[in-house]
């Protein structure tokens, strides 16, 4: 564990294992907001990192590590709470002018823009952590080749509902930002609804699944919110 400034903890998972990093530092954070403990106030999990915010006012590091100890004995004692994850099925229209980069990831790649499509529909892809902007799904990315360079000059602005690759990564953006990573296509689905609590459908460990529509029927989806397939 390590002192974030005055009000956090950063909590690491470092054994060999991903798989075992990322469920670990979930479960602790699905713990610490279901035990409340005074003065803390956020638990934000990643690949294999969490940050627990706390109010130096009400608590203190010392108290709060303890209290992060204490959740990991119990967790190691009772294991992880099941739960079944949620599958979101994602129609997204590529190339053109809803994926811009698509051509440049295939040149990059060695590979056809329509063997891009075929890997990034091929799997089901698991939400490791929420991301900026707005909870944008953060998944390992498709079984390409290489990994995938970002813009040398990121884009002021992209679209909500642009489907991005970059390194080993994969995302949607479920609203309006400046962007650096290759957008290869748009989903016409809405992500991000700001009339509900929580903005966003899915939690870490739900899955998505992209699958291909052509350009005439992305109207057909406008309008429409994602929801869970299952």
């Amino acid at each position: 564990m390590f002192e974030s400034g005055d009000a956090a903890l950063r909590v690491v998972a470092s054994s060999p294992d991903r798989e075992a990093n990322w469920a670990t530092v979930h479960a602790l954070a699905g713990w610490l907001d279901a035990a409340g403990p005074d003065g803390v106030h956020g638990a934000v999990p990643t690949y294999d990192s969490l940050l627990v915010e706390f109010d130096p006012a009400v608590t203190s590091a010392r108290q709060v590590r303890a209290f992060v100890l204490l959740g990991l004995r119990q967790l190691e004692f009772t294991g992880a709470p099941a739960r079944a994850p949620r599958e979101f099925r994602v129609p997204v229209v590529y190339g053109g002018e809803y994926g811009p980069d698509l051509e440049r990831v295939a040149e990059q790649q060695q590979l056809s823009a329509e063997e891009i499509i075929r890997l990034h529909t091929t799997k089901s892809y698991v939400i490791r952590c929420l991301g900026a902007p707005a909870g944008s799904p953060m998944m390992d990315g498709p079984d390409f080749p290489f990994p995938v360079p970002r813009l040398k000059d990121p884009r002021l602005s992209v679209p909500a509902g642009a489907v991005s690759v970059a390194g080993r990564q994969a995302v949607i953006a479920p609203a309006v930002a400046p962007g650096g990573w290759c957008v290869i296509g748009q989903t016409p689905l809405t992500v991000l609804d700001a009339t509900t609590e929580p903005l966003v459908p899915y939690v870490p460990g739900d899955t998505l699944r992209f699958h291909q529509v052509q350009p005439e029927d992305f109207a057909d989806y406008a309008g429409r919110k994602l929801e869970a397939a299952r």
